[in-house]
């Protein structure tokens, strides 16, 4: 795969030393008569944050269902460590308070619901949620309701997180805190993230990596590699720089 820029900060260093947690080798896979991806190999490392962008309809969040082992490849392998999948809406239950909603995961796993609650509520001020606990899902904000659905991911307790365009529904400013927070919470609780976004700039300022797809079939057809440790302004020159050799590269695969 095409790459730009290098590693260079130890960090970055380590993990490229380090057996990828994600693999997809030559993984092509088709919905009847529909190619959704094609040929498509990519991986990434303990605590490495990649970011997929691409056209709508390019496979992205087909890409994530087969890493969380939620379809199989038509073609091609997938190995991943345990995957846990955080979609773009934040599906948070009603009638559940937000702690209760974050804790989820952990009831699933048969604790009881008070021994869940413990383990959840510390995380609620480390995330900014303190004092929102008792909150029923209405009567918190769009960019709440997603660190709930956060929190909840991370609570699963997998090492590999899919998000899948986590702050799309979310106005500009929201969406520019929720980056802030979102590149907080990962350097306080490491994971192996996949991140599919459709905001080239998001994926500069959050990513270790970014892999550019192409239109539907998706095939990788760039890979960029910022130099400077996550996260990053988006106004900082290597921003600037690398998101327009990924629109390029997004124009050059129509």
């Amino acid at each position: 795969m095409p790459a730009e820029g290098a590693i260079t900060t130890p960090e970055a260093a380590s993990r490229a030393q380090a057996p990828p947690t994600v693999t997809l080798h030559a993984v092509t896979q088709r919905f009847g008569d529909v190619v959704a991806l094609e040929a498509l190999s990519l991986d990434a490392r303990p605590e490495e944050v990649v970011a997929v962008v691409g056209p709508s309809g390019c496979g992205k969040t087909t890409l994530l269902e087969l890493v969380c082992g939620l379809a199989e490849p038509t073609a091609g392998t997938v190995e991943a460590a345990p995957a846990v999948l955080m979609a773009q809406r934040d599906l948070l239950l009603p009638w559940l308070s937000a702690l209760d909603n974050a804790a989820l995961p952990l009831r699933v796993q048969g604790r009881s619901r008070a021994d869940a609650r413990s383990a959840a509520a510390p995380l609620f001020a480390q995330l900014g949620l303190g004092g929102f606990e008792a909150a029923r899902p209405y009567e918190l904000s769009g960019g709440m309701k997603q660190r709930v659905a956060f929190l909840r991911t991370l609570l699963a307790g997998k090492p590999v997180l899919c998000l899948d365009e986590p702050f799309a529904a979310l106005d500009a400013i929201t969406r520019a805190e929720m980056q802030a927070w979102l590149a907080g919470a990962l350097a306080r609780e490491p994971r192996t993230v996949l991140l599919v976004t459709h905001d080239v700039e998001e994926a500069l300022v959050l990513a270790d990596r970014v892999v550019v797809l192409s239109r539907r079939p998706g095939r990788v057809v760039a890979e960029l590699r910022p130099e400077s440790p996550r996260p990053r302004a988006a106004t900082d020159d290597e921003v600037v720089e690398l998101r327009a050799r990924a629109v390029a590269a997004l124009e050059g695969a129509r």
